[in-house]
């Protein structure tokens, strides 16, 4: 089964190269190029976000390994001058006691005495020479230790900003990526408000039933307020005539006199 896949693959490349000659290469990259491309476009833009934040987070190792380094170096350059420190003192003294022993050889004595011993002139010279050699041995010993100092204060030096500007760099990614993810959800709410569909018959017919409501509500009102006399009733009490006193002296049968006329005219006023 296996022989036969590869046996087709082969024939298939065999044909490629046919037909399209020398550019079969030219076509085989870029269609794998495409092919990537749309890979990483049909990734979700949630997944590339958590993604570059873990690689962010990822440079945390890093950071923590290069603190760990040069808090070494630190140590290890405070030491290195403390040693310098020490043999600059030593180097001091040496050269103290050099130059005493030349002055002492200067005064042309043949017998010299330190802390209760006698030494001839040839002695002293003898330990002269041994201690200007050794002196000239230490401070060239001195000269390369403070060389090496200074080439590794430099590169400690170096490494801090290194590390100082990657650590600056990690927070601006982490702020960059909260920027990302926050636009994105800006972008999937106007995509949400772009995409709803609001029916807005239901609310048309809301308003229209509102509106019979606040009309019928009005004419009560009206209804309660207005006068409760209804004209198209037959009246009973109708108005006085205009000739009022003429009915009532022919009611009372004219026969009483003008007074109880007056009287009665008066009260009906």
């Amino acid at each position: 089964m296996i022989k036969k896949f590869v046996m087709s693959v082969l024939a298939v490349g065999v044909v490629a190269g046919l037909l399209l000659g020398s550019n079969v290469m030219s076509y085989v990259t870029t269609s794998c190029e495409r092919v990537a491309q749309t890979v990483e476009d049909s990734v979700p833009m949630e997944f590339q976000i958590d993604r570059a934040r873990k690689m962010v987070r990822d440079l945390e190792p890093e950071v923590r390994r290069s603190m760990h380094v040069i808090a070494k170096e630190e140590v290890e350059v405070e030491q290195l001058d403390q040693r310098i420190e020490a043999a600059e003192e030593k180097s001091v003294k040496a050269k103290s006691e050099i130059m005493r022993l030349q002055s002492d050889l200067g005064t042309g004595k043949s017998v010299f005495k330190y802390a209760g011993h006698r030494y001839t002139a040839g002695e002293v010279k003898q330990d002269l020479s041994r201690r200007f050699t050794r002196f000239k041995t230490s401070d060239a010993t001195i000269g390369s230790l403070r060389d090496m100092r200074d080439a590794r204060q430099r590169n400690l030096d170096a490494a801090r900003e290194k590390l100082a500007a990657m650590m600056s760099s990690q927070r601006q990614l982490l702020v960059e990526v909260e920027n990302l993810e926050a636009k994105l959800k800006l972008v999937e709410v106007a995509r949400a408000s772009s995409d709803l569909q609001l029916d807005d018959s239901q609310l048309a017919r809301a308003k229209g039933l509102m509106a019979d409501i606040r009309a019928k509500l009005d004419v009560a009102a009206k209804l309660a307020n207005a006068d409760t006399t209804f004209h198209d009733e037959i009246p009973l009490d109708g108005p006085a005539p205009d000739d009022i006193t003429e009915q009532v002296a022919e009611y009372f049968g004219g026969s009483e006199s003008s007074e109880s006329v007056i009287a009665v005219v008066s009260l009906v006023e």
